[in-house]
């Protein structure tokens, strides 16, 4: 089983301070580390609303987040070779350009590093139990998985 952390958290992360400690953690066996990071974007999600967004509040149940995010990784470290991964989700009110999210993942091989983060990133926008609202000029409205992140999400399950 890989080294696991997760945190979901208001604060934010240190990118840096993360990718040293997945290397640290992966050692001489880690050949590759794939990492992503997203970001609030400053326009609507949902087509056609043209506001830009002011804000965006993510809401979480404390243990009942962490369990999603945890079968998330179970699941990739059963298709992959996964030495370590890491997954910090932040909640709270957030400002366009803030960072969100943060995936890493250490493996062997790059080929099992980018798929698994890919594949973590993926299940995260679909699966993970998180709300969404958005704040624009258009109101206050909540948020979905898009049908492009659905889309996104069904490809593994013939892969």
């Amino acid at each position: 089983m890989a080294t696991r952390y997760i945190e979901v958290q208001e604060a934010d992360f240190d990118f840096a301070a993360h990718y040293e400690a997945a290397r640290k953690l992966g050692g001489t066996d880690a050949g590759a580390i794939a990492g992503f990071v997203g970001l609030v974007r400053e326009h609507n999600k949902i087509a056609g609303d043209g506001g830009e967004v002011r804000s965006l509040t993510l809401e979480h149940y404390p243990g009942m987040t962490e369990s999603s995010i945890e079968a998330i990784i179970d699941e990739a470290e059963s298709r992959w070779p996964l030495l370590v991964t890491r997954v910090i989700h932040r909640v709270g009110t957030l400002l366009p350009e803030d960072q969100i999210v943060l995936v890493l993942v250490a493996s062997g091989h790059r080929d099992a590093a980018f798929a698994a983060a890919e594949f973590i990133m993926d299940y995260l926008k679909t699966r993970a139990i998180f709300w969404k609202r958005e704040a624009s000029a258009c109101g206050n409205q909540w948020i979905e998985s898009t049908g492009q992140d659905l889309e996104r999400s069904e490809k593994w399950r013939t892969q």
